[in-house]
């Protein structure tokens, strides 16, 4: 079985290895499709918390089940699925509580555990979504999709609500999306004209913004005065993230999506006199999952246009280096088995 290992930061290495066998639980998933994320390009880049070497990164994974136990949830060999890749322990208070995306003892496919860049992968079958109906390429986005979806759902947005989205990513993208589907006035916020026009384009935007002209006096205009009454923050940038405090209106909520491997401050007299929410949103649940399944078969998104670079999986290690230039435009690339 071929798998391609991050073996330290900037060094990634094609090796061959047997292919795997399934405990109790476990169905072998023939690969597919492997979206490349953030966390991806993180580790790689050695600045990845939760991280250690060598890792065979990829948890963003579609395929087709080859083995299965018998089992209640109506999986067979052959299906069509999405892979969940957060391993919880089902046994600690978050767990317990149903909120598994936050478990104590994650373990995470590609960061924690060994990923799905490689011809087979065993996951607990629990860990499965079936896409039937959907293609291998936006089988492999769901996962991506889905933490812009749980996001969204932590905001608890109410219809018209202004929702400022920092960071018009592949992340970003998809809470903008999500944040739309419930009835916000989105604005997408970004240092990157191009990638703004495509918030405007594919994620319907209803405004964007350059944060490099005057942030604070265009929201205001846009919002009557009154600033966005949530904001999500999907950059993964320390100085983004700390800024991110100054937009929402008074009883404001802020959410951070994206992670950094640093500590974030703020002036306390702002955040109390605002009285901010701010909140965490890490990883999905299956309700997410299960949510991004069925927009995506209502044909709300269009991933053709999201997906913009592909490679096959023997190429994959000389296109990576590519993807990360600011000239290359990547929206969201796929590896292709």
């Amino acid at each position: 079985m071929k798998s391609i290992v991050c073996e330290q930061p900037f060094e990634f290495k094609m090796i061959q290895s047997e292919k795997p066998v399934p405990n109790s639980g476990e169905a072998l998933i023939r690969v597919r499709r492997i979206g490349i994320c953030g966390t991806d390009i993180h580790a790689y880049g050695g600045n990845q918390p939760f991280f250690s070497y060598p890792r065979i990164l990829g948890h963003e994974l579609s395929g087709l089940i080859e083995s299965i136990p018998e089992n209640e949830s109506g999986f067979s060999v052959g299906d069509q699925v999405s892979i969940i890749p957060y391993m919880e322990c089902g046994k600690c208070l978050a767990c317990r509580s149903g909120k598994t995306n936050c478990c104590t003892d994650m373990k995470v496919l590609g960061v924690h555990a060994e990923g799905g860049m490689s011809e087979w992968i065993t996951v607990p079958y629990n860990h499965l979504v079936k896409t039937e109906g959907l293609t291998l390429d936006q089988s492999a986005i769901i996962e991506p999709l889905s933490i812009g979806a749980h996001a969204v759902r932590r905001a608890a947005i109410h219809k018209g609500e202004f929702a400022l989205v920092i960071g018009a990513g592949p992340i970003g993208l998809g809470v903008m999306a999500f944040a739309k589907e419930q009835g916000a006035k989105v604005i997408a916020m970004d240092v990157n004209d191009e990638r703004l026009a495509f918030a405007g384009k594919w994620a319907n935007a209803d405004y964007t913004l350059n944060v490099l002209e005057n942030p604070m006096e265009k929201l205001a205009q846009l919002t009557n005065g009154d600033m966005p009454n949530v904001v999500f923050d999907a950059t993964g940038n320390a100085k983004s993230m700390m800024e991110a405090f100054k937009y929402p209106a008074h009883g404001g909520r802020l959410i951070y999506v994206g992670l950094v491997k640093a500590d974030i401050t703020f002036n306390d007299p702002e955040f109390h006199s605002k009285e901010l929410t701010l909140m965490g949103s890490r990883n999905a649940t299956k309700e997410d999952f299960d949510y991004v399944v069925n927009t995506l078969k209502n044909g709300k998104l269009d991933m053709s246009q999201y997906i913009t670079h592909r490679t096959h999986m023997d190429e994959m290690i000389n296109q990576f280096e590519g993807w990360l230039t600011p000239e290359a435009k990547v929206i969201k690339a796929i590896v292709e088995i």
